[in-house]
């Protein structure tokens, strides 16, 4: 017999409904555990028909462990879900993990194991009991020097997370270099950083433009020439962490700021969700209509 009692453990122990886990008892004969397969098997096909949806929300998080970090980006279809404890609980997971795999990239979590399941399975379960889809999008594993020390910032509770790499030992002014990159996002490290493709692609742009001005039109080329030079070192600056102006004290440079305090910049990671992806767009009134209308026909 399939008791009350029984359908609520189950319920407790996967998240799924009532009504699922009571159907996945009287399938399995009343038998727990392979309800519970049962329910993880529906759970899978649940969460293959959500793999067209758009996961552009979520969180980004930071996990260290001795000179090793990891930043790491986990989706979801709407902020609402992203909110949850239960997603919450799923990012934390994929941190730890990250750390038992020693991971270089996303696959290494998702085939890594923890309490017995891999990382893919344990968010396979819990786009079924979500109700939405759920990816790990993005792993980078960065390693510091013992004479380094990482600083960590997380904006808006994981919307953006920085890490960064600082030489020395202050760890307030490793976080103060965070909350640089958090609110600046400079693409690259220093001029040495840049690569040749960004260099060759803005210097074009730039004498196109100035080409394009009528103001230039009797200029010799020598003058162009030295006009695109000036541009394009204020354009190194601007898109170069070191170069730019400090955002506790715009008077410094990062690094004036950073040699004020004894240390270096030699590296950082800026994580922001949903960068560079479509994002979902939800039209309330279509949605309203069609559930009014799938009322009707049942």
């Amino acid at each position: 017999m399939i008791t009350a009692a029984l359908v609520k453990e189950l319920r407790d122990k996967t998240g799924a409904g009532m009504m699922d886990c009571k159907k996945a008892l009287t399938e399995c004969n009343g038998d727990m555990d392979k309800a519970i397969d049962w329910l993880r098997e529906k759970g899978i096909a649940k969460a293959e028909k959500k793999a067209s949806r758009i996961a552009a929300e979520g969180l980004c998080n930071i996990v260290i462990k001795d000179n090793n970090a990891w930043v790491y980006e986990l989706n979801s279809e709407t902020d609402f879900v992203a909110k949850n404890q239960k997603f919450i609980d799923l990012l934390n997971q994929m941190g730890e993990l990250a750390v038992i795999a020693n991971a270089e990239n996303v696959d290494d979590v998702l085939k890594a194991s923890l309490n017995g399941e891999t990382g893919e399975s344990i968010i396979v379960a819990a786009t079924s009991v979500i109700g939405e889809k759920i990816s790990l999008r993005r792993v980078v594993k960065v390693t510091k020097n013992d004479d380094e020390v990482f600083g960590v910032y997380k904006h808006n509770g994981g919307k953006i997370a920085v890490l960064s790499v600082i030489k020395g030992n202050d760890f307030d002014t490793a976080k103060d270099v965070c909350m640089h990159v958090a609110m600046y996002a400079p693409r690259f490290l220093d001029s040495s950083s840049i690569d040749a493709e960004t260099l060759a692609h803005e210097s074009e742009m730039i004498k196109n433009e100035i080409a394009n001005d009528p103001k230039n039109a009797s200029k010799p080329a020598n003058i162009i020439e030295k006009m695109t030079e000036g541009r394009l070192a204020k354009f190194k600056k601007e898109i170069c962490l070191v170069d730019q102006s400090f955002v506790k004290d715009p008077s410094v440079t990062v690094e004036q700021y950073l040699k004020s305090k004894n240390s270096k910049a030699v590296n950082y990671v800026r994580y922001e969700v949903g960068e560079g992806m479509e994002k979902r767009k939800d039209d309330f009134a279509a949605e309203v209509a069609a559930q009014a209308a799938a009322a009707q026909i049942k």
